[in-house]
């Protein structure tokens, strides 16, 4: 107990109270204050300085010309409002003029609805005349057209040297600059005269690697190792076209002209020949680059066919631009007129489709309205989703001693997938007694004026009275040193030989009839191996002795109207009916034959002499390919 006492001695406590009593007081402000540090002999610091701002931009002029462009300008203008360049750096200049479509009232649209956000907008619109007067056709370039196409990129080039813009971006309407990073990208190159390499359906392009004294194209080894990125990089080349860049900062682009030619100039009257010539004695060198995927131009029209025609070249350029890219959409400042699918005189069209490859789907959804074709959408039985016990239920069984003709691998259960998604589309058609019907697989890509050809095709066999009950339209010939049979009064058709591939097709309802009847479930094999057994053109006879009636009338068109978007081995391929199982075993994969699959593209390297001259209309030299570009 004494060892927790408080303290005894009173004077001991009333000291303790007295300490804690001025500790709570505060009693340390009464101190002496410390004294002040010595004075520094360093001068007083300074502020820091703020940091320098990043320059702006160089200004740019945008120049666009536009003749007849209604059917382009709102994808033409969409790619222009979403190239990552500040607005305010840019002023536009927009000319238009001899048009028969409503190209005036739709830049008019939009150049109202963008003019706040860009710097400056030039308007040259010109109602009449809507023609020149000694052209045969709005696809024709006599003389007065280039001299006016002429003075027109001459002003925009003086009123770009007016406004002091560092550089002058010229581009055809048609032109889709689908990379938003291209007039930054060209900027970067810091050449004084470059363009972005755009692409096109065929080699064509907007450069030349060569030319010819007269000043024409001339073909070089080099032209195709760049036009498809077998070189890559910046490359010097005597003439770029279309959508080019100059660098109005340099020294010598004051001797640039479009117009009136050089004094000097003697070759052809032409815009892209005269400007090159006059690049050429400027000291200024034309660059074309393709170190990434800039865009996309149509292939240049002949001077005999229409507007129409235009429309349907530049939706094939759309077309082909979403086969690995997303689509290019039209501008949102322009009104756009909702497109009319149908049928294309079918009593359907169906289309085949996995519902996992919804990338797929919406692509081909979006590819079929762009052409204004109208689809029934198929949900295709999925091979991976295929167990024994369904199998059994169906009573499918493969058909004794089959193997792959490439990896010798027996049925895939993609493959009965595959064959199941075809079976059930007949057995509609036979219930529904639909007449004439067109299946698609969701992996096309579709030819140029594919309607315009397969809506004609059709047409042609109806006015000869032909009986048909199959029409490939896409496929992969198997007998590729021979030509198929022409059949008489039908241009572009040929009879059926040993094919693989069922990518389109045309059927009947008595065709359909006849592949139902066969009752392919308990000998089944690749649906693809099992029309040429129908049609009794397979070359296993074996195969062949398990289906008794094999008297399909099948056909083909001739050329071909639809390809794969990818051959095997190529980037992108994929194949959900050869990546897969064994169909009796679900243990065991199976996968695309890489060691062969340079096979599986020798349909595209057909020998001459097996192309069907009979069923191909002859070729005037007004079927040649143009030379040039247009507007």
């Amino acid at each position: 107990m004494a060892a927790c006492a408080g303290p005894r001695d009173p004077r001991l406590l009333t000291l303790l109270l007295l300490l804690l009593f001025l500790l709570l007081s505060g009693c340390g402000a009464n101190l002496p204050p410390e004294p002040p540090p010595p004075p520094s002999s360093d001068p007083p610091s300074e502020p820091q300085p703020l940091p320098e701002s990043a320059p702006q931009k160089p200004t740019v002029l945008l120049a666009i010309i536009a003749r007849n462009a209604a059917h382009t300008l709102p994808h033409f203008l969409g790619c222009i409002e979403r190239l990552h360049y500040p607005k305010s750096r840019i002023a536009l200049w927009v000319a238009t003029d001899h048009n028969v479509d409503n190209t005036t009232a739709i830049l008019r649209e939009w150049l109202k609805n963008v003019q706040n956000l860009y710097h400056d907008v030039e308007w040259r619109p010109v109602e009449d005349p809507r023609s020149y007067p000694e052209e045969m056709g709005p696809k024709h370039w006599p003389s007065s057209r280039f001299t006016h196409v002429m003075k027109l990129r001459q002003a925009a080039l003086c009123a770009a040297r007016e406004k002091w813009s560092d550089y002058i971006l010229f581009i055809d309407a048609d032109n889709l600059l689908t990379n938003p990073q291209t007039l930054n990208l060209m900027i970067a190159e810091n050449k004084t005269l470059v363009a972005p390499m755009l692409e096109s359906r065929s080699l064509y392009s907007n450069f030349w690697c060569g030319i010819t004294p007269q000043g024409y194209y001339k073909r070089t080894l080099d032209y195709p190792l760049i036009r498809e990125w077998k070189r890559t990089g910046c490359f010097a080349v005597p003439m770029i076209h279309s959508t080019f860049l100059i660098d109005l900062r340099k020294e010598a682009c004051t001797k640039l002209m479009f117009y009136p030619p050089h004094q000097d100039y003697t070759w052809s009257f032409d815009d892209i020949m005269v400007f090159a010539f006059s690049s050429r004695q400027a000291g200024i060198q034309m660059f074309i680059c393709n170190r990434e995927h800039y865009g996309f131009l149509p292939m240049p029209l002949k001077s005999q066919q229409t507007l129409q025609e235009e429309t349907e070249n530049f939706v094939h350029t759309l077309i082909e631009a979403m086969i690995d890219r997303p689509p290019i959409e039209p501008s949102q400042y322009v009104s756009v007129p909702p497109k009319h699918p149908d049928k294309m005189g079918f009593d359907e069209i169906f289309m085949i489709n996995l519902k996992r490859r919804k990338d797929r789907r919406d692509r081909m959804l979006r590819t079929l309205y762009e052409q204004e074709i109208a689809v029934k959408i198929v949900e295709a039985v999925d091979g991976k989703a295929l167990n024994t016990s369904q199998l059994k239920a169906l009573s499918i069984d493969m058909l004794p001693g089959y193997r792959d003709p490439y990896s010798s691998r027996p049925l895939t259960r993609g493959e009965i997938g595959c064959f199941l998604s075809h079976y059930y589309i007949w057995k509609e058609v036979v219930n529904r007694e639909l007449r004439k019907t067109l299946v698609i697989e969701d992996d096309v890509r579709f030819e140029h004026q594919f309607k315009r050809k397969l809506m004609k095709l059709m047409g042609d066999i109806q006015q000869a009275q032909l009986d048909w009950e199959l029409i490939y339209i896409g496929r992969k010939r198997m007998r590729v040193r021979e030509p198929e049979k022409a059949v008489p009064n039908v241009m572009n058709l040929v009879e059926a030989d040993y094919s693989y591939w069922t990518l389109g097709y045309a059927i009947s309802f008595q065709g359909a009839q006849k592949l139902i009847g066969a009752e392919p479930f308990s000998k089944m094999l690749p649906v693809d191996e099992f029309l040429p057994v129908m049609y009794n053109k397979h070359p296993v006879a074996k195969y062949m002795e398990y289906y008794e009636s094999r008297d399909l009338k099948a056909f083909s068109a001739e050329p071909l109207l639809v390809y794969p978007t990818h051959y095997t081995g190529q980037p992108g391929y994929l194949s959900d009916t050869e990546t897969s199982t064994i169909w009796d075993n679900e243990t065991v994969s199976t996968d695309w034959d890489r060691a062969h699959s340079w096979k599986s593209r020798q349909h595209g390297k057909i020998h001459s002499d097996a192309q069907n001259k009979d069923a191909l209309p002859s070729q005037s030299p007004l079927n040649a390919p143009s030379s040039r570009d247009e507007l």
